[in-house]
């Protein structure tokens, strides 16, 4: 029988969950550092074109892009033991948050390398030549052309991602990682007010994921502050004028000249 939902659970339950909130951003973080560099070792072959390389990292987005991260989280963590065996390595004893933290971050890779195409090639080109015409080096001009332009471009895709995997950090519990969700689920078998544990980690996600999106926003701002809106000139209002029996228009500018 479902007990009565009772509101003071919901309070109660806020600082017990949130004592486990840096595990959540612990793994957030990590995977997204390393994503970032997944992200960029996968975009690069793309980008320049590489033959062999180039297949390779496509069927790698592919494989993370199409499928499930839960199932992703079950592979890794049951088959990357297995195949490690092969050369002899044992990770049978490595924390779960470690296979955790490796598949948020293979998966982010996948996606972050599509956001760096997609971004570079949004920049125009002639701006690359006319770097190259004053004559920068290709170092030079991706750092002080290309990449500030294609992270500001990149930035609300990427507030995206950060976002999702930390919505998605709730399916480490599958694995017995013990974070929010674990946590959650933990407080609502022992209490059985599982109604309110979840009201107070939705809560959580919520003021978590608000406060980046707006932290993100700030920063997008900063990003693309040398970016001066066009002002157009304010059109005056024409009037017509009887000058030397001609009808004209010139602007209205409080009086009539000759």
């Amino acid at each position: 029988m479902a007990t009565q939902f009772d509101i003071t659970y919901v309070f109660d339950f806020l600082p017990k969950l949130l004592n486990y909130i840096h595990i959540s951003l612990f793994i957030v973080a990590c995977s997204m550092v390393l994503g970032v560099v997944f992200g960029f070792l996968i975009a690069l072959p793309r980008l320049y074109q590489i033959p062999i390389v180039q297949r390779l990292s496509q069927i790698y987005v592919s494989f993370f892009r199409g499928t499930p991260i839960l199932i992703q989280l079950f592979l890794i963590y049951y088959g990357l033991p297995e195949l490690l065996k092969a050369i002899h390595v044992d990770v049978s004893k490595a924390p779960v948050l470690s296979f955790v933290i490796l598949t948020f971050a293979l998966h982010s890779g996948a996606y972050i390398s599509e956001v760096i195409r997609a971004a570079v090639k949004a920049v125009d080109k002639g701006q690359v030549e006319a770097a190259y015409s004053v004559g920068m080096t290709g170092y030079q001009a991706f750092t002080r052309i290309i990449m500030p332009q294609a992270l500001a471009i990149s930035l609300p895709n990427f507030t995206n991602l950060l976002i999702a995997n930390l919505k998605d950090t709730s399916l480490a519990f599958s694995l017995g990682a013990m974070e929010l969700m674990g946590k959650a689920q933990t407080l609502g078998a022992a209490t059985q007010h599982f109604m309110e544990t979840y009201i107070s980690l939705s809560i959580i996600y919520f003021v978590i994921c608000f406060g980046l999106e707006k932290l993100f926003i700030y920063i997008e701002k900063r990003l693309l502050q040398h970016e001066q809106p066009l002002v157009t000139e304010e059109r005056q209002p024409l009037s017509r004028r009887w000058f030397k029996g001609v009808w004209s228009s010139q602007p209205d500018k409080g009086g009539f000249q000759a």
